[in-house]
């Protein structure tokens, strides 16, 4: 049995300094993936449309890995976060070592089915004869890169957990700026067209990895850490991240449904869909800043033995999700004269989006308050209740979202559907941490 905390009561200020100094450098470090897509987008653009076409079909299938095995951020994040409250930093290095050579198997994994399998994949998207082989060509040459992105994922969770968000942003913008400029010089400069965005990408992404390896590297070295695979200890942070993967997987399932739907509605239906979805997305990046802020902080609370201390932080960054919650449906309602316009200038798309758009601001401090406390789940290590939890979502999302088209509703109505969809959410998590059973102290869980 652990001795009571004897850690210092922190004020509501002292939290939110805490908070902010990881959240704000996370925020920046979430949206480098999505700026790689859209500066490769605009590259390749101007080599032509089945080019763009073929990234895309890519594209979209590079970033279905990158959120299928996005655990090893979460689950390495918890994970490390534990020990290092347990001040115990060279097991908590060794744990983040763990984790980064399961990244580089699973990398291998992916690299020895989708090289052969590209082809049928690409197919899968019905992609056109012209913009097949182009999807081809640049998918073979990025899933090169895919060890090292999961590297990147494993060892931004380290980082997170030793509650350093701010080298990941520094990473993240260099990658960017690398990347841009590769790319410029691979596919105009050495005339290799969607190749040379491929080999641009794949490129950055290495020297990525190179610089968090370089990190941890040195990291392992000054606290005695192995730098050896352990078959134990891999095995032990798969097993770990398997829960992350169902919530992961059910998640992903509920926004297929959802474009689903939207389909079956018509072209202007979808054509809304996809703008409120990707602005969805974007308010989404602003929010899991906060919550990778608490998978850190409460990791290191329950690490150091500290129960009211979580709870304390858990309470404070509830309210942040709300406020937050609040300020982003207030901005989309108040500036959304200005940016529906540069999404598209077609009248009934418009007039299908925007009352959608206001369900969507509506439901924002249902959102806030989602992601905050799945991010205090995840780093308490409750990940068997997030993925049955998520499992519950889906099962009451789905027919109430195949019932819209067969009941006359439209896009408006789908939209209600995801906002249940968020509430159903909230409530699952609200009764876990209400009941107090994710806090389980010590270094492990």
């Amino acid at each position: 049995m652990t001795q009571a905390s004897t850690a210092p009561e922190r004020t509501p200020r002292q939290h939110d300094r805490e908070i902010l100094a990881l959240a704000v450098p996370a925020f920046g470090a979430l949206v480098a993936e999505p700026l790689f897509v859209m500066a490769d987008s605009a590259i390749v653009g101007h080599l032509g449309t089945p080019q763009l076409a073929g990234l895309g079909i890519a594209a979209a299938l590079l970033a279905t890995f990158v959120s299928v095995f996005v655990f090893l951020a979460y689950a390495t994040t918890a994970a490390v976060a534990r020990r290092v409250g347990a001040g115990d930093l060279p097991a908590a290095i060794r744990q983040g070592m763990d984790g980064i050579w399961l990244a580089l198997l699973l990398g291998a994994a992916v690299i020895a089915v989708t090289v052969p399998t590209a082809p049928w994949l690409v197919g899968l998207f019905g992609a056109s004869d012209t913009a097949a082989p182009y999807a081809i060509t640049y998918l073979r040459i990025s899933t090169l890169g895919i060890p090292a992105m999961l590297v990147v994922l494993a060892a931004t969770g380290v980082l997170r957990g030793l509650q350093d968000t701010r080298t990941p942003l520094y990473v993240a913008i260099a990658g960017f700026v690398a990347n841009g400029v590769l790319n410029v010089a691979l596919v105009y400069g050495a005339g290799l067209g969607i190749a040379g965005s491929a080999w641009g990408t794949v490129i950055a992404q290495c020297g990525m990895a190179a610089a968090y390896l370089v990190v941890v590297v040195r990291g392992a070295r000054r606290h005695g850490a192995s730098l050896r695979p352990d078959a134990a200890g891999i095995r032990a942070s798969a097993q770990a991240g398997v829960p992350l993967l169902v919530r992961t997987l059910s998640l992903r399932a509920v926004l297929m449904i959802a474009t689903a739907v939207a389909a079956r509605l018509g072209d202007a239906d979808v054509a809304a869909h996809q703008i409120i979805l990707s602005l969805w997305s974007l308010m989404a990046f602003a929010l899991d800043a906060i919550a990778i802020a608490g998978q850190a902080i409460i990791g290191r609370y329950l690490g150091a033995n500290d129960p009211e201390g979580a709870r304390q932080v858990c309470r404070r960054m509830v309210q942040w999700g709300v406020v937050s919650g609040i300020v982003l449906g207030a901005l989309v309602v108040l500036t959304r004269p200005l940016f529906v316009p540069l999404f598209t200038g077609d009248r009934t798309v418009q007039d299908t989006l925007l009352p959608a758009l206001l369900v969507v601001a509506l439901s924002q401090p249902i959102s806030g308050v989602v992601f905050v406390l799945d991010g205090v789940l995840m780093g308490a290590g409750d990940g068997r209740y997030l993925a049955g939890a998520m499992l519950v979502t889906l099962a009451a999302f789905a027919p109430v979202a195949l019932l819209v088209p067969a009941l006359g509703g439209g896009l408006t109505a789908l939209w209600w559907a995801m906002t249940l969809m968020m509430a159903v959410r909230m409530l699952t998590l609200w009764l876990r941490t209400r009941s107090g059973r994710w806090i389980v102290t010590g270094a492990t869980r």
